[in-house]
């Protein structure tokens, strides 16, 4: 069985740059109202845009709105977030870690783990967003 390993470098935001949505759970949301001393009604209307299956940030400019020079949220980051780069899309193809490579410097950085044991993370991503991983 193969190994991979990452560790998330020091003042390193790429992940947070780039260009997409961020998904959260209604976990979520409550986690991260409370943190940041709203009502979970409030922060939803400012920053949360809900569709039928799914819940994410408004989209800024670019990036994650909680940005500024690191994250504002990094105690209660959504599920998202904690979890990358041990994504479903990410994991079970190596040809997409090694793609991951290219932006992310803390790929190959860090304790080793089987990538038995990565792909197990990554199946919270299914649970917490099921409608995306049918």
């Amino acid at each position: 069985m193969g190994t991979i390993a990452f560790a998330c470098q020091p003042g390193c935001t790429n992940c947070c740059e780039v260009e997409g949505n961020i998904y959260i759970t209604e976990e979520d949301l409550v986690r991260i109202a409370e943190f940041l001393g709203m009502t979970p009604a409030a922060f939803e209307a400012q920053y949360v845009y809900r569709t039928r299956n799914l819940l994410r940030f408004r989209k800024p400019k670019q990036g994650c709105p909680f940005l500024d020079r690191g994250c504002r949220i990094h105690p209660v980051k959504p599920v998202q977030c904690r979890l990358y780069p041990f994504w479903p899309e990410i994991v079970e193809r190596q040809a997409s870690w090694r793609r991951e490579m290219k932006t992310c410097p803390g790929i190959g950085k860090g304790e080793l783990i089987q990538i038995a044991a990565a792909v197990e993370i990554a199946q919270e991503m299914k649970r917490a967003y099921p409608s995306t991983y049918r």
